[in-house]
């Protein structure tokens, strides 16, 4: 599904203008408040950011707004700590919205703004979602939840010092934080975000804040969704809200990382969707054409043994590196690892087929055999993962190969004849799962 989207412009009481996007065209308006210093112009690269908003267009009409000082947005990120900036902004975007019944949600450091308005707001506010968020995060002798006073300075100062590099995804992202090229991303994301000389005072405020005193009084329909392992913004703050706001249903999944669109978002907007329409469709990933790639380490097992565990270590980081480095010349996704060897898939067979080739060469060259397997086809791409038919299909032709050996399916060889790679008949064969034989080709050079 193609997702259509647009970006406005909304001016404000006192001539600010704040930027926000809209997407999907269901039933129900959702204001979706940036979390952070995280402008959504930079996130709508991110895969899963791109699949949470074709979720929730299936049900909803988006509108992702972006406070003061945030990406596009004019004005300074500390105005939003003055007193009734937020809630003059906020409904100057409900006001250009057309929007009188709405949604709230509000993710991270978002959730004590959405919490006030909802509060302040109940005739515009019909539900409220709250996503590891917290009431307030620094601890008091009563509140033992969040960073006590010392450790809030050493977490400000640290973000100062690594704020163009984006350092902090242990934190809030360690399922990404070996990820060379979502760091990158993130430390551009940041950098865009938020000026640098704003950075401390913004999070020692917004850590700072306590809407604890309105929680009792909310009469919002609430939602409070919280991962169990959340690094940066602990399960005990999630379960402080639920406990305080009156009827809150609360829902705990599993999960590490703070930032919302990693991870299983999946679960994250089924969640929503039934709290918000008693009900949720199974999600559905785009349906691309694609050569898969799947290469294997031959005897792994029996080399380990042979080499101890130290020595075959280093060469497993050896031809993992390697093929990251491969997959990054030829333009490949690394999708994941499994066992000793990679899934990744291109947008062009040749190129799918030159890595395979190169990966193989390569892994002789540094003292493990490589086999490899290539096949081309509609597949169904989720954020984090692909699936479909024609994937079980490239893992059996792999598993065929011989050490040092590339395979490819028919439908690969059909689109090699222009180019120079050149491949010999290998006959036909059962693969595990897929019916009837399927003729291989190996490559030859």
């Amino acid at each position: 599904m193609e997702l259509q989207r647009a970006t406005r412009y909304v001016n404000t009481r006192d001539g600010v203008a704040l930027t926000y996007d809209v997407s999907g065209d269901g039933p129900i308006d959702i204001i979706w408040l940036a979390a952070g210093a995280y402008p959504f112009d930079l996130l709508w690269d991110e895969p899963g950011f791109l699949h949470l908003a074709k979720r929730l267009a299936g049900f909803s009409h988006t509108f992702w707004a972006s406070h003061r000082g945030l990406g596009a947005s004019g004005g300074r990120v500390l105005d939003v700590f003055s007193d009734g900036v937020v809630d003059r902004d906020m409904t100057a975007f409900l006001d250009d919205c057309e929007c009188r019944d709405v949604v709230m949600v509000g993710p991270g450091m978002s959730g004590p703004w959405a919490i006030s308005y909802a509060a302040a707001h109940p005739d515009r506010v019909h539900a409220l979602v709250l996503i590891d968020t917290y009431a307030h995060y620094v601890t008091e002798p009563d509140y033992p939840i969040g960073y006590s006073p010392q450790m809030l300075e050493q977490i400000v100062t640290l973000a100062t010092e690594t704020w163009a590099v984006g350092a902090q995804l242990q934190s809030i992202a360690p399922s990404k934080a070996d990820d060379a090229q979502f760091r990158d991303r993130w430390a551009r994301v940041l950098r865009f975000g938020s000026p640098l000389d704003q950075v401390a005072e913004s999070l020692r405020l917004s850590y700072s804040m306590d809407v604890r005193r309105l929680l009792p009084a909310l009469s919002t329909p609430t939602l409070v969704v919280h991962r169990s392992g959340d690094r940066s913004i602990r399960v005990d703050a999630g379960r402080y809200l639920a406990a305080h706001i009156p009827g809150a249903k609360y829902v705990e999944l599993p999960g590490e990382d703070h930032l919302y669109f990693l991870g299983d978002v999946d679960a994250l907007v089924d969640e929503i969707e039934e709290f918000l329409t008693g009900t949720h469709q199974a999600p559905e990933g785009d349906m691309v054409m694609a050569a898969v790639l799947f290469t294997d380490i031959v005897s792994s097992t029996a080399q380990a043994a042979r080499l101890g565990h130290r020595q075959w270590s280093r060469l497993t980081a050896e031809h993992d590196t390697m093929i990251r480095t491969t997959l990054s010349r030829y333009r490949g996704r690394e999708i994941k690892t499994l066992g000793d060897g990679f899934l990744a898939t291109f947008d062009s067979t040749t190129r799918a087929v030159r890595a395979a080739r190169d990966i193989v060469m390569a892994a002789k060259g540094i003292g493990v055999d490589v086999r490899a397997g290539v096949h081309t086809g509609e597949i169904e791409v989720h954020p984090d993962d692909v699936a479909g038919f024609n994937v079980t299909i490239a893992k059996r032709v792999c598993d065929l190969a011989g050490p040092g050996q590339v395979l490819v399916s028919e439908a690969v060889r059909a689109l090699l004849v222009d180019s120079d790679l050149e491949v010999r008949d290998h006959g036909t064969h059962v693969l595990k799962g897929v019916p009837n034989e399927r003729r291989l080709f190996a490559l030859t050079g």
